[in-house]
């Protein structure tokens, strides 16, 4: 049987590299054939994480897969988001049969309502979702991709959790798992932080970047605006030149 045609739901971030690289360590299961992800050209980043497009292209290039950007407003509500993706999903049927897919991977590991949302939406679509590291121990899944040579700079870190701006800009390796505070995921996965990749198994080289400028931005404590705001965190991530 051929291997299943995937497209990849790609953060920037670390758990979307793993899903990635857990794929093409699978060759007789899964030809990976792209990545996907939504991008805020009022910021020109990547949204949610912050990573700037420029980083993000970088990191397309170095995976050697098609990168498809989606853009979305700012402020974007749900229904400008899930009009964005509809247009995504369109835009990949008319791709040529070698570059099509209509299998979508995402990095999802624990929670049950955002692997809900993504599967309804997709109902009736003719595409379906799959997850590569579901279910998977984050602790030792922290360990394990930090050994694997994976290095990311933490590009944000959110008032859901207890992290203050000393976080943001880090490197994610020993030292940072190590000083988090009890109850926050090593991963982050409650959006505690969000990471993007410069090194790992999946990149055919380095990209070369650093921390810049962290800046402090007001945002919803909730989904739902209850609560007010606080400040969230985030760290510029800068190419260095040749």
């Amino acid at each position: 049987m051929a291997p299943t045609p995937a497209l990849v739901s790609w953060s920037t971030g670390k758990d979307s590299a793993w899903a990635l690289h857990m794929l093409r360590n699978q060759p007789e299961r899964y030809d990976v054939r792209g990545i996907f992800t939504t991008v805020t050209p009022h910021f020109d980043r990547v949204s949610i994480h912050g990573t700037p497009r420029a980083v993000l292209r970088a990191q397309a290039e170095r995976l050697h897969l098609p990168l498809y950007e989606i853009p979305i407003p700012y402020p974007c509500c749900n229904a400008d988001y899930e009009a964005a993706m509809r247009a995504f999903l369109d835009r990949i049927r008319r791709l040529p049969p070698t570059l099509r897919s209509s299998t979508l991977a995402f990095g999802d590991l624990f929670l049950e309502d955002i692997r809900t949302y993504r599967e309804r939406h997709l109902e009736g679509t003719g595409f379906s979702a799959i997850f590569p590291v579901w279910g998977m121990p984050t602790p030792s899944l922290a360990k394990t991709m930090i050994a694997s040579g994976v290095r990311a700079i933490v590009t944000n870190v959110s008032p859901a959790g207890d992290l203050d701006r000393s976080f943001a800009g880090r490197w994610f390796d020993q030292s940072f798992l190590d000083d988090l505070p009890a109850g926050i995921d090593p991963l982050g996965e409650n959006g505690e932080f969000h990471t993007c990749v410069v090194d790992g198994p999946m990149l055919s080289s380095p990209i070369p970047a650093h921390t810049g400028v962290i800046t402090g931005r007001q945002v919803a404590r909730s989904h739902d605006g209850a609560g007010g705001t606080a400040t969230a965190w985030y760290a510029d991530i800068e190419l260095l030149q040749p």
